[in-house]
């Protein structure tokens, strides 16, 4: 059986639906290891000790395990405690929580590398530690990790397929549909790819722009 691709476009509108639901994940989880990312972060670095060491045990977690794993456990394990999350919400929490981790170590090195300069400047001024951190610290912190939680988010848009397995209907998904239905797995696979593509070469552009702006910015 040779290849056949005209049965792609009757398919299409399958895919552009998933294709939406994973840029609706990426952005999602996006957000949530980006802003989690500062928070851990100033929590390793200031937090007190009770609380540093949960977290330090929370870190190794998600850093020591398969994401899949970390999916799992948070759609399937929390149902035993109560817990039932929608597949799209647990989906985003295991992404988020996972690359939050992972932006937290590299915004925990570029605070620790601000000029000390830059914190007795602020308590000149009468900062607290707490507003100078939010004003002054890490602002520059995060400018500068830019780059490395760029390809960070390259990344969690390409692991985003693996929510197919609790049931969200991304991209992936979609195309394992339109598979069962034609038994086309090459043709769909291929075009789940370069959507895939699409999307990918669209967030580099933005984070070039958005790198180019900071550097301009500074």
């Amino acid at each position: 059986m040779g290849l056949d691709f005209t049965v792609v476009p009757a398919y299409f509108d399958v895919l552009l639906l998933g294709t939406a639901w994973t840029i609706a994940i990426m952005i999602c989880a996006g957000l949530l290891s980006f802003f989690g990312g500062i928070f851990f972060a100033v929590i390793a670095l200031y937090g007190h000790w009770v609380i540093r060491l949960p977290f330090r045990l929370f870190a190794w977690l998600f850093m020591g395990t398969p994401l899949l794993l970390q999916l799992f456990l948070i759609y399937f394990g929390l149902i035993e405690i109560g817990i039932d999350l929608p597949a799209f919400v647990a989906g985003v929490i295991g992404l988020g929580l996972h690359f939050a981790v992972y932006n937290s170590e590299l915004i925990q090195a570029s605070i620790l590398a601000v000029d000390k300069g830059q914190y007795e400047g602020a308590r000149t001024l009468g900062l607290s530690r707490g507003q100078t951190l939010r004003r002054i610290v890490i602002p520059q912190a995060v400018r500068a990790v830019v780059p490395p939680m760029g390809n960070n988010m390259i990344a969690l848009l390409k692991d985003s397929a693996l929510v197919s397995v609790i049931g969200v209907a991304e991209l992936t998904l979609a195309a394992q549909q339109a598979i069962s239905r034609t038994y086309r797995p090459f043709e769909f696979y291929i075009a789940a790819a370069a959507c895939y593509y699409v999307v990918n070469l669209c967030l580099e552009a933005g984070l070039r722009r958005l790198e180019r702006r900071i550097a301009a910015s500074r």
